[in-house]
């Protein structure tokens, strides 16, 4: 649709068989009673990553916030936030025809891109929330793309990894968890031939372990003392922060090295 096309909005609506009334209306975004329980169910999430439904609703009650289950799993789905418990039938891999095996499991981490791992969270702001995606290599802790995102649609993650590809080459393996974003065609198809999907169990956090404390450490450290405005204003301060934690900050589980001089030794 073009305001400034010599066709009228009413003949572009016709010619598009799009009903003018889809073209006018403006989604509703989360009211900031919403936004406020999110941010505070993120921050207990990053804590205690088994909290379900009910564990949110009496946390939230603690906090002198009263509401009910319904609306606390609505915005836990929203979220994109899953409680990590024990589920029947742990051995057995999902019906998805994309699921595919954990390989990181004893492997021997001793190279860059040997493993990357990417991974999707939630980020708060002031008025409204989008999505972070990220790819870490898991030898030197270094973030070779990110990008965010106001949906959980796959087509970002592909454009992470696209950008990460793009500058630094394919990685032996990508392991990410079992989210519908990656038991795609588009992302099998992506990495084929090049690099080997690894994807964690069921309801397993600690196979992705590495990504999960960088939320850890992007969120206390920047987005939670920092909260942006808009998406432009998260965008710069979460550019200028991956700066800082890439080339400045020392990383005490690499030895108190910086994430690009273990990087750098790529062949």
């Amino acid at each position: 649709m073009d305001r400034n096309h010599k066709l009228s909005l009413r003949k572009q609506c016709c010619v598009l068989e799009v009903p003018r009334s889809s073209y006018y209306f403006e989604p509703k975004g989360e009211s900031k009673e919403n936004l406020e329980i999110m941010r505070l169910m993120d921050i207990h999430y990053l804590k205690h990553p088994t909290s379900g439904v009910l564990t949110m609703q009496d946390h939230l009650k603690d906090l002198g916030i009263e509401v009910n289950h319904k609306r606390v799993r609505r915005l836990i789905r929203l979220m994109g936030l899953e409680a990590i418990y024990p589920k029947k039938k742990l051995s057995i891999l999902g019906d998805g025809n994309y699921i595919r095996p954990y390989l990181l499991k004893g492997l021997k981490i001793e190279r860059p891109n040997q493993a990357w791992a990417i991974d999707i969270t939630y980020v708060p702001m002031r008025k409204g929330f989008m999505y972070l995606t990220a790819i870490i290599d898991l030898y030197s802790r270094f973030v070779v793309a990110w990008g965010i995102s106001n949906s959980l649609a796959s087509n970002a993650c592909l454009k992470v990894a696209e950008e990460a590809v793009e500058r630094y080459g394919w990685p032996q393996i990508i392991n990410s968890d079992q989210g519908s974003q990656f038991t795609s065609k588009e992302w099998t198809e992506f990495w084929k031939g090049n690099t080997q999907i690894s994807m964690d169990g069921k309801g397993r956090a600690i196979d992705n372990i590495f990504i999960e404390r960088l939320w850890r450490t992007v969120k206390y450290n920047h987005i939670y003392l920092h909260p942006a405005q808009d998406g432009k204003e998260l965008y710069e301060g979460l550019k200028i922060y991956f700066q800082y934690y890439n080339y400045q900050r020392s990383h005490q589980g690499i030895n108190r090295q910086k994430p690009y001089k273990r990087y750098q030794q790529v062949a």
